[in-house]
């Protein structure tokens, strides 16, 4: 069974940064493509950014472009999320997801951790 357990998640304050990470296991991590999602409260969960197995296709969703950043770590079975000039509105938990094929929609993902909270105060 594959596990995904995302940490590094906390309370920032506007404008500062934070990395989460998500610990992937499984023999096949290096060729799934690996995204973040966030939900907030009342809130539908949304698409934040995504990149395939070799790091050569990322994608960024337009309210984070510019501020967050996707990268991953194959031989460690890992995948972050770094997250510049925070504001509050990007307060939600973040979810990691792998997929077999490059996606942005949540429903083709296989695999979800079980999420870490991220709030950023005002």
């Amino acid at each position: 069974q594959v596990q995904l357990v995302e940490s590094g998640g906390g309370l920032v304050q506007t404008g500062g940064s934070l990395r989460v990470s998500c610990a992937a296991s499984g023999r096949t991590f290096g060729s799934w493509t690996m995204a973040w999602f966030r939900q907030a409260p009342g809130k539908e969960r949304e698409f934040v950014a995504a990149i395939n197995w070799n790091s050569k296709m990322t994608t960024i969703a337009d309210p984070v472009k510019g501020r967050f950043n996707i990268s991953r770590d194959n031989p460690k079975n890992k995948v972050y999320l770094q997250m510049n000039s925070l504001k509050p509105e990007d307060t939600a938990v973040y979810y990691c997801a792998a997929a077999f094929g490059y996606t942005v929609v949540a429903g083709a993902y296989h695999y979800w951790g079980q999420g870490t909270q991220v709030t950023v105060s005002s």
